[in-house]
């Protein structure tokens, strides 16, 4: 492992954190275990789920682009 390998660690971490909204906002269920306010028929508790895809999708694509050059 080359010595500079821990600065690279100090620095890549923080991005990370992105990844942390939506674990919490999909395991904390009581949050969205209702049915109103409803868009379209869809109850929350659907497109809540579906509403996270994009904004995990989002935020791994920054994560990935934020950490690709660390390696």
């Amino acid at each position: 492992m080359p010595p500079h390998s821990a600065p690279v660690t100090r620095r890549v971490w923080p991005w990370y954190l992105l990844l942390l909204p939506p674990f919490v906002g999909m395991l904390w269920v009581p949050f969205y275990n209702q049915l109103e306010p409803r868009i379209g028929g869809v109850p929350f508790f659907y497109w809540y789920q579906f509403g996270w895809i994009g904004v995990s999708v989002a935020l791994t694509t920054i994560v990935y682009f934020g950490t690709r050059g660390a390696e």
